[in-house]
């Protein structure tokens, strides 16, 4: 079996008192599409900088392609890409320029970048477009033109840190082909997203909460092993008002609830017991003047699993 493409052993970040990362390990397989998923400051950047050696851990060790990143990030730019959410395309420069300069960036030239400008334009679907502004694009175009910047140099592994993040729905379902046209050929993707359509596409998927690693297993084994307790969802009118009736009887300890969300016009309430707590919360909910349309015992989402799986500490 082939070595990792990715190890991380016991990797910490602190920044003062503040503990961004803490003793985090996991590894990720040559051509694995692995999500890294985590509530906002939870530690999914810090670690992928740390992985990009534009930070050094305080303690631990992470190695990329057998590149330890706190020594030998120069050495090991040349195998990587990195794309961040914020798409640094230059937008006062063509589609067609911007690839060339991320191409000689990276060192390549002549018939090489010609070649490479001419494959990621029609990666991007932008053939024909290469003398358009970048600023005119739509940001699906943008976004697939950043992804081709950040792979002209061909890398064995790409950092995409919540690459989807405002793009619409199409262009985010035409970007995740790209991801698995990209593993397919053998290219290892860590990627961050907090979107759970997205998390369910990837082969495994890391949660990450308070800076430690919480949860790791493919998607499927995730929701079948991970979750503690089982999911009721609730029909019911006004959603909102049952989410409060239902948060007070937590708090209260009325009825033994593990958790409660909200999901559009619904909610899903984690309980040890779904067959013998199901009439109870629809008697608690119909006192409480709520008209309950059904409620359902169902299987896990993804969503559900994370949103119990990244409580804060104590919670």
């Amino acid at each position: 079996m082939s070595r990792p493409a990715i190890v991380v052993q016991d990797l910490t970040k602190q920044f003062g008192g503040f503990v961004a990362v803490d003793g985090v390990s996991f590894e990720i397989q040559r051509g694995e599409v692995y999500g890294w998923l985590g509530p906002n400051g939870a530690g999914k950047t810090t670690t992928l900088r740390m992985l990009l050696g534009l930070v050094r851990p305080t303690s631990g060790r992470c190695q990329v392609l057998g590149y330890d990143p706190a020594t030998q990030a120069k050495a090991m730019q040349a195998h990587v890409g990195y794309m961040s959410q914020l798409f640094t395309l230059y937008h006062d420069l063509t589609a067609g320029e911007n690839i060339r300069f991320y191409g000689q960036a990276y060192g390549l030239g002549g018939r090489t970048l010609r070649r490479r400008r001419a494959e990621i334009l029609e990666m991007a679907g932008l053939t024909g477009r290469e003398h358009q502004l970048t600023a005119s694009l739509s940001g699906g175009w943008k976004q697939r033109l950043a992804l081709g910047c950040a792979i002209v140099h061909r890398p064995a592994v790409v950092f995409l840190d919540e690459p989807t993040a405002g793009v619409d729905p199409i262009s985010r379902r035409e970007f995740w082909d790209l991801i698995y046209t990209m593993a397919r050929e053998g290219v290892t993707v860590m990627v961050t997203t907090h979107y759970m359509d997205e998390a369910e596409l990837c082969q495994r998927v890391g949660f990450i909460s308070d800076g430690r690693l919480v949860a790791l297993d493919t998607p499927e084994r995730l929701k079948t092993l991970q979750m503690q307790g089982q999911v009721l969802e609730v029909t019911c009118d006004p959603a909102e008002k049952a989410m409060l009736v239902l948060r007070t009887a937590l708090t209260g300890k009325q009825i033994p609830l593990d958790d409660i969300a909200l999901y559009g016009a619904q909610l899903h309430v984690v309980v040890p017991d779904a067959e013998r707590l199901q009439p109870a919360i629809r008697t608690l909910l119909e006192e409480a003047g709520i008209r309950v349309v059904g409620i359902e015992w169902i299987a896990p989402t993804l969503e559900d699993v994370f949103i119990a799986s990244v409580k804060p500490r104590g919670a």
